[in-house]
């Protein structure tokens, strides 16, 4: 059984301590970064659930809030947005996204055309992160497309962005088309687009494999630092997380 949007409220949101300065980074998708590979609301009750590796990193230095859904009134309080391979959106979260990054949003999206991370749920279980990437109508707005190269073989490999090298496993690449009421650069060999949407912005990148829940992956949290850093314009120090921590 999927776990009841109601039971998705983050238990501590009305105990944030004032000297927190932190900034907020709204955050949702299928990925289970904050809530971990919950069985049902039991677990999410008890914390049995295990913490994924990436909110840990991510709490160095960010303040997470996590969404569900994506209206003009969840993201008005939010600057800066994390989506890990979210469901397919609705018209009316397609439209309130891409007016929240015109308005100055900051976005950070992952969207990967063939998940390849480890998930404890089969296929076709809510709970399993989203396999495909259905993204297709925001990413055509914004004059992309996200392609797959069906002959690659499964496995880590790397790309690199920025300088920074970037673990991934069977990516996909963005290609340009006709249309897009957006400036994107497409970087990486496809792997990253950035794009210049109205007074905001998006780096998007064609895999999620850096996020897999048995991670970190080497060079991952290194990799999610630089992506965060370059979505936001904010640049913290996080230091580097092992699952044996």
């Amino acid at each position: 059984m999927a776990v009841p949007v109601a039971a998705q409220v983050d238990v501590s949101a009305g105990f944030e301590d004032e000297a927190d300065t932190r900034p907020t980074l709204a955050l949702m998708g299928t990925i289970p970064i904050y809530w971990g590979e919950a069985d049902g609301f039991a677990d999410l009750l008890s914390g049995e659930s295990e913490a994924h590796w990436a909110r840990r990193v991510l709490q160095e230095s960010w303040r997470v809030a996590p969404l569900d859904y994506l209206s003009a009134d969840a993201l008005s309080p939010h600057r800066f947005l994390m989506l890990a391979q979210p469901r397919g959106f609705s018209g009316e979260e397609n439209v309130a996204l891409d007016d929240w990054v015109r308005a100055g949003g900051r976005l950070l999206l992952f969207a990967d055309p063939m998940m390849t991370g480890h998930s404890h749920f089969g296929i076709g279980d809510r709970r399993r992160p989203q396999d495909v990437a259905l993204l297709s109508p925001i990413l055509g707005r914004w004059g992309l497309a996200l392609q797959f190269d069906d002959t690659r073989h499964e496995g880590m490999t790397t790309g690199e962005f920025a300088g920074q090298v970037v673990p991934v496993n069977l990516p996909g690449q963005f290609v340009s088309v006709d249309g897009g009421m957006a400036q994107c650069t497409i970087a990486a060999e496809g792997l990253v687009a950035q794009c210049r949407i109205g007074d905001g912005a998006a780096l998007i990148v064609a895999d999620a494999a850096m996020l897999d829940v048995e991670g970190p992956h080497a060079d991952a949290t290194a990799a999610l630092d630089l992506l965060l850093a370059q979505a936001t314009g904010i640049s913290r120090e996080i230091e580097s997380v092992s699952v044996d921590d």
